[in-house]
């Protein structure tokens, strides 16, 4: 198995720091997904391990060896890229097999890899035939097969369902993630959709112009982020960011327009910061209709979304645009008013003015409340 290490990475196109000191762990067998927005980073981080992309400092180690100054050939990684980038003269088992008579892999092994990495993906009918026959998927699968077919130390992924329809995106996710269960392997994947983050990874790396904003387990990410930033990048809709005004006492929460939220006695984890503005951090799912008239809020619903299952009502709430994600029957249409009650505990607070996290919920393990 093999270990990767990042060290104090850094690129630089010019002027333009396209890394900023990134440091990583990948244990052998992890499966870590790069995310971020477009221009982060992710993309020439990736590169970079490939040795597609020299970097400007630091050092990239593999198995306790740097391979920084390796050629790509040399460093025993495989790559998936977006855009397939098939041979359209060769026929799928020609395709898959490329890479192996480069190597001068003997005929029957080469064979019996074709093969095993066809039946694995679902693709042994299409052997025979060339990429202008397949679908989107079926290419993507090819293009997967061609990597997986060596015994690499690492695979690389560059945003390899970005050319899919929503429903082959979804089928595909499910695959890769059976495939890296199959294979053990570790893989690290590039994408710009949180989804895609969230549903894939052992470990998500979110970046943001460079730096590692946070990483860790996708549920840590999502219910404990480390500042505004990772909160409004990961949830779809985003989480809610309103004013708030803690009480003297820690019992209520004040917002701008007037609405109070009385919590009924002092809330242990807001005490430190009684008597300070607050950003507050409510995601869409923290909301619900219904609830007492303490710890309620009366709203206007301006927009209704229904998806089937649930409906996204948005309104103004503290003097920001805010959403809610509710039962799909719990509202009837625009301009209905409705009360609103939150689940105050799974909530976050973020400092205004550097966005950074205050509290989340639950408290993180072995830390306060500050």
């Amino acid at each position: 198995m093999h270990h990767l290490l990042l060290r104090d990475v850094d690129k630089h196109y010019g002027a333009m720091h396209a890394v900023r000191g990134v440091s990583l762990d990948v244990p052998p067998g992890e499966f870590v997904v790069l995310v971020g927005p477009s221009g982060c980073g992710k993309s020439t981080l990736l590169r970079s391990i490939a040795g597609l992309e020299d970097i400007s400092g630091g050092d990239i180690v593999l198995d306790e060896r740097s391979i920084a100054s390796l050629p790509p050939k040399e460093r025993n990684v495989a790559m998936v890229f977006q855009s397939y980038a098939l041979y359209p003269y060769l026929n799928v088992f020609e395709n898959v097999a490329f890479g192996l008579r480069a190597r001068r892999m003997p005929e029957d092994q080469l064979r019996d890899q074709v093969h095993w990495a066809a039946e694995v993906l679902g693709i042994g009918d299409y052997l025979e035939r060339f990429p202008r026959e397949l679908s989107g998927g079926q290419r993507q699968r090819v293009a997967i097969g061609r990597a997986i077919v060596r015994d690499a130390a690492l695979f690389l992924f560059d945003e390899p369902l970005s050319n899919l329809d929503a429903k082959l995106r979804d089928g595909m996710r499910e695959e890769l993630k059976r495939l890296h269960q199959q294979l053990g392997k570790t893989f690290i994947y590039v994408t710009h959709d949180q989804i895609e983050a969230m549903t894939l990874a052992d470990r998500i790396v979110l970046l943001n112009d460079g730096e590692i904003e946070q990483e860790g387990a996708p549920l840590d990410l999502f219910e404990r982020p480390a500042n505004t930033f990772v909160a409004g990048f990961l949830g779809s809709p985003s989480m809610n960011f309103i004013d708030v005004t803690v009480g003297a006492n820690a019992s209520s929460l004040a917002l701008p327009d007037n609405h109070q939220i009385d919590l009924g006695s002092p809330h242990p984890p807001l005490v430190p910061h009684a008597g300070r503005k607050l950003l507050w951090g409510v995601r869409p799912e923290h909301f619900s209709a219904g609830g007492d008239s303490l710890r309620a809020m009366d709203v206007v619903l301006e927009i209704v979304q229904p998806t089937g299952s649930r409906t996204y009502g948005s309104f103004m709430l503290g003097g920001s645009h805010a959403v809610a994600e509710l039962d799909a029957h719990a509202v009837s249409g625009a301009g209905e008013r409705l009360r609103l009650s939150v689940a105050l505990e799974r909530t976050s607070f973020f400092d205004p003015a550097n966005g950074q996290s205050l509290l989340s919920y639950p408290p993180r393990q072995g830390m306060g409340t500050t």
